[in-house]
């Protein structure tokens, strides 16, 4: 694809970045994205890059994949202490070998120092050789709450308790390695009395029930603390951060009614594929410059279709006085695109009042290079009714 930036330079690599906290779906989406755009998912999730305990991390499995090339998913010795500046290393290695096969990366994880330090070490190098779109998965505290406990009980069906009991050591050191999972140090304790045999049956079980309780407030814990530092980041100077709001796909499956394939595609899907591909393929030839956007004002015919703010509504920017729009842009998609007074570009999702795309060319890029900061963008919200998937 030749995509020139809005400064002339040469398109920079693109790599899109799924972020969210625990049992958002972002594994879900990133191999929906990969498949849809040609891509391989690196992992981004500390713990998951260890060997061991699959079932406890959650870890993807082979036909969860869909045949999506996956990197640093396992491979790295259980006892290992993995810093962030090895992920760095490794996943920019992964990332360089992807773009060089002609393929889009997809980082996914929930370990945002992990995506931190590729993004920002260096003097945020990586950004600033790369054209990153960052895609947040987001929803409800108190429905979230209510799936990882679900996701957890899920999680004990499957073997849990077999899995951290083959792992279990005496006088483990849980604060390296995958023993930093939760779930391995919540389960000392019943183990350890397991093997001890001096408990009797009902204390067991007892041991086991507080175990598991404790496998789901931890993890709540570590979802608020998830969402926290995207929040963080999302403020960072040059971070195109567009925050999707799954609500709607876990109170469809609270509710039981059925249907979470299409409440998916509609809050999920539908809005993240358009956003990725107007991040991969709009061409920077569409956009206006400054002197068409005053000979189109002008009312000069340039090809470039000149539309009242009105008719697609408040972007929510008192500055925005026209809507421009390609032609093919406006032809083929529901989208359409905005200039304000600092020349930044946008894009309203599907009719609703936010701003989704700040350049449509180039996928927004970083604010270094096109003069403005996305910062955070609501999706679409989902239709009403719809319904999850069970692997969210």
């Amino acid at each position: 694809m030749e995509c020139k930036g809005v400064n002339g330079q040469s398109p920079k690599p693109k790599v899109v970045f799924v972020l969210g906290a625990t049992a958002t779906g972002k594994s879900k989406l990133a191999i929906s994205l990969a498949r849809r755009f040609g891509g391989e998912v690196i992992n981004s999730d500390k713990i998951q890059v260890y060997d061991g305990v699959p079932i406890l991390t959650n870890k993807v499995t082979e036909e969860e994949s869909a045949g999506v090339p996956h990197h640093l998913l396992g491979g790295v010795h259980p006892d290992a202490d993995f810093t962030a500046d090895d992920f760095r290393r490794v996943a920019e290695a992964a990332i360089s070998r992807v773009i060089s096969a002609g393929r889009l990366p997809v980082v996914a994880g929930g370990s945002n120092n992990y995506v931190e330090a590729l993004v920002e070490a260096d003097g945020a190098a990586f950004r600033a050789a790369h054209d990153c779109l960052f895609l947040w998965l987001d929803a409800a505290p108190g429905l979230m709450e209510w799936y990882t406990g679900l996701r957890v009980d899920d999680m004990v069906r499957r073997g849990l308790v077999d899995e951290t009991r083959a792992a279990f050591e005496e006088g483990a050191d849980y604060t390296r390695g995958v023993r930093r999972a939760i779930g391995l140090p919540e389960m000392h304790e019943y183990l350890r009395a397991e093997r001890e045999g001096a408990v009797g049956a009902a204390e067991m079980a007892a041991l086991l029930e507080r175990a598991v309780r404790e496998i789901k407030a931890n993890t709540f814990g570590l979802v608020l603390q998830q969402a926290a530092k995207i929040r963080r980041l999302s403020t960072l100077e040059g971070w195109d951060v567009r925050r999707v709001d799954a609500t709607a796909v876990f109170a469809s499956m609270a509710e039981g009614s059925g249907g979470h394939k299409e409440v998916w595609e509609s809050a999920v899907w539908a809005p993240c594929q358009e956003m990725v591909r107007l991040f991969l393929h709009a061409e920077a030839a569409t956009l206006p410059t400054d002197l068409e956007v005053d000979e189109a004002m002008a009312g000069l015919s340039l090809g470039v279709s000149v539309i009242p703010v009105a008719a697609v509504g408040d972007v929510g920017d008192d500055d925005v006085s026209v809507v421009l729009t390609p032609p093919t842009v406006l032809h083929e998609h529901e989208n359409e695109g905005s200039i304000n007074k600092d020349g930044a570009a946008g894009v309203v999702l599907n009719g609703t009042h936010d701003v989704v795309d700040k350049d449509p060319a180039c996928g927004g890029g970083d604010g270094e290079d096109h003069g403005s900061n996305a910062g955070v963008a609501q999706a679409a919200p989902a239709a009403a009714g719809a319904k999850p998937d069970d692997t969210a």
